[in-house]
């Protein structure tokens, strides 16, 4: 599969000059990370959660979607994580990327301009179509939901 092109707009070219465009840390990595485009130090109290700006747009080619997920350091070493992961953006969106973050430590964090809060995965998507049908096949798991496959971690 040829790896998609994803346009990106710098929304204050001048203010966030300073800051990286999502950026793979390793020739394997999956996720691009994302960076805090914050004047000021932001502090988050335990449970709080915030939109953290990217001053950046982008443009996901169709067939495509961005998904927004935690990095690993910082959920592990601060507790701070996406509380939606992944966060999904669509294709047809061009507004500016914001970062949602929650604070589960019971200290507060505190984060800084530039700093890597995120990463962004692009990954392809199909659109499903639906059919109402009368019944459905049947399988050894049926209706069973959460826990009923008797696996353990």
């Amino acid at each position: 599969m040829t790896a998609p092109v994803v346009q990106v707009v710098r929304l204050h070219p001048t203010r966030d000059a300073d800051l990286p465009l999502p950026a793979y840390q390793t020739a394997g990595a999956a996720g691009a990370d994302l960076c805090a485009a914050i004047a000021e130090p932001m502090t988050l109290q335990p449970l709080q959660r915030v939109l953290v700006p990217t001053g950046l747009a982008l443009a996901i080619p169709q067939g495509f979607e961005g998904q927004v997920r935690p990095r690993s350091g910082i959920a592990v070493k601060r507790g701070l994580t996406v509380p939606n992961a992944p966060g999904t953006i669509d294709s047809d969106y061009r507004g500016e990327l914001f970062v949602a973050l929650v604070n589960l430590d019971p200290q507060p964090q505190t984060i800084v301009r530039g700093e890597r809060i995120a990463q962004l995965v692009i990954a392809p998507v199909v659109q499903a179509q639906f059919a109402v049908v009368a019944a459905l096949d049947s399988t050894d798991r049926g209706a069973g939901a959460f826990g009923s496959t008797g696996r353990h971690a």
